[in-house]
C-alpha cells in the first residue's frame, strides 16, 4: 500500500517544478520532501524525477505516476467524504403491502432517501399476513401492512370499487375480484357479504395489485380496498354491506434502532400517516345486488345455478 502522504508530496514536486517550491507549498523542510520522493521511488522500484543542479524534470515513469497518484488520492478523498457523512448507515429489510407501495411509497421513500442517503433498502412486497409472519421469523426488520384492528399508522374505511358504469345483474351472484388467501381485505369482503346474505362468487383472483386493477377496469367484478389506496380509474360501488375499516400497522421486532428507526420516523412523519385521505370521486348510484341467506358453513365459492356456471379467471404474477 502506498502512503498517500508520499503521493501528495510527489504531486507537489511535479506541479511546482522543484523541491524547494514544493517544500514551501507543503510547509515542510526540503530534506523531508526529498525523503518522501526517495521512499516513493523505492516502493515503486523506479526513478520519478531527473535531477541536476538547475532543474527537476519528470521521467517517463514519473509522468505515468502523476495520473495514478491523482486517481488514488481522489478515490481516497471520495471514500472519506462518503463515510464521514452524518446520520445512520446500513440496510433495512422493509416489507410493505403492495397497495401502499404503488399508492404512496414513492413520496415516503424519496424523502427518506434525501434525509438518509447512507441507508440502503431491501423491499419485500407481499400480502399483509405473509409480511407479519416473515417479521416474526426474523426475515424482515420493518413492516408496513394491513391488519383488522389495533393501533397503527392509519385507519382507513374499506370501500367497494369497480369500473365506471359497472352494473350488477339482479338475481345473480355478485362477481368479486380479490387477492388470494390470506388477504385481510379478502376475508373482510367475504365476511361482510355472508353476514348480510349477499350471494357472491369469485370472479378473478390475483396476487398482484396490477392484476386486480386490470380485472376491475375490465368489468370482471367488484373489489375491496382501503380508501386511501384505491387505484386510479376505479370508482365506489354503492348499495353493498359496510365492510368496516382496516388498520395500516407499522411493526418491527423489539425496539427499532438505527436504520430501521430512521425509516420508521420517515413513515410516521409522512402526510399519508398524519392526514386521512378521501376518494377523488363521489359514490355512484348502483343497483342493489340480490340477497339470499347463505349458511355459515358455505364454501368461499357458492355453487351458482346450473345454467349460469361461473368462469373465474386467475391472474398470477409473472414468473
Amino acid at each position: 500500500m502506498i502512503d498517500p502522504v508520499l503521493l501528495r508530496t510527489f504531486l507537489a514536486v511535479a506541479e511546482a517544478g522543484g523541491f524547494s517550491e514544493a517544500a514551501r507549498r507543503l510547509d515542510l523542510g526540503q530534506s523531508t520532501v526529498s525523503q518522501h520522493v526517495r521512499r516513493l521511488e523505492t516502493a515503486l522500484s523506479c526513478v520519478l524525477f531527473e535531477r541536476d543542479t538547475h532543474s527537476v524534470r519528470l521521467t517517463g515513469d514519473g509522468e505515468t505516476m502523476t495520473g495514478f497518484a491523482r486517481c488514488i488520492l481522489d478515490q481516497q478523498d471520495r471514500a472519506l467524504r462518503y463515510f464521514s457523512r452524518p446520520g445512520p448507515r446500513g440496510r433495512v429489510r422493509f416489507g410493505v403491502c403492495e397497495d401502499f407501495l404503488l399508492g404512496h411509497a414513492a413520496d415516503v421513500l424519496g424523502r427518506f432517501r434525501g434525509a438518509h442517503p447512507g441507508i440502503d433498502l431491501e423491499l419485500s412486497v407481499e400480502l399483509s399476513e405473509v409480511l407479519h409472519s416473515r417479521l416474526a421469523d426474523g426475515d424482515l426488520d420493518l413492516v408496513l401492512a394491513k391488519r383488522d384492528s389495533g393501533q397503527g399508522v392509519r385507519r382507513d374505511p374499506l370501500v367497494w370499487v369497480g369500473a365506471p358504469g359497472l352494473e350488477l345483474i339482479p338475481g345473480e351472484p355478485m362477481p368479486l375480484v380479490l387477492y388470494p388467501e390470506p388477504s385481510v381485505t379478502r376475508a373482510r369482503a367475504l365476511t361482510a357479504l355472508r353476514r348480510n346474505g349477499v350471494q357472491w362468487r369469485i370472479g378473478c383472483v390475483s396476487e398482484r395489485l396490477n392484476g386486480l386493477r386490470v380485472a376491475l377496469e375490465a368489468g370482471l367484478g367488484v373489489g375491496l380496498f382501503a380508501e386511501s389506496v384505491v387505484p386510479d380509474g376505479l370508482v365506489p360501488i354503492a348499495g353493498l354491506p359496510d365492510p368496516g375499516s382496516v388498520t395500516f400497522v407499522l411493526s418491527h421486532r423489539g425496539t427499532a434502532r438505527g436504520s430501521a428507526a430512521a425509516l420508521a420516523d420517515a413513515i410516521l412523519s409522512a402526510q399519508w400517516s398524519r392526514q386521512p385521505l378521501t376518494l377523488r370521486q363521489p359514490p355512484l348510484p348502483q343497483r342493489q345486488p340480490s340477497r339470499a341467506r347463505t349458511p355459515p358453513e358455505a364454501p368461499e365459492t357458492p355453487s351458482p345455478a346450473p345454467d349460469t356456471p361461473p368462469r373465474p379467471c386467475t391472474a398470477s404474477p409473472p414468473g
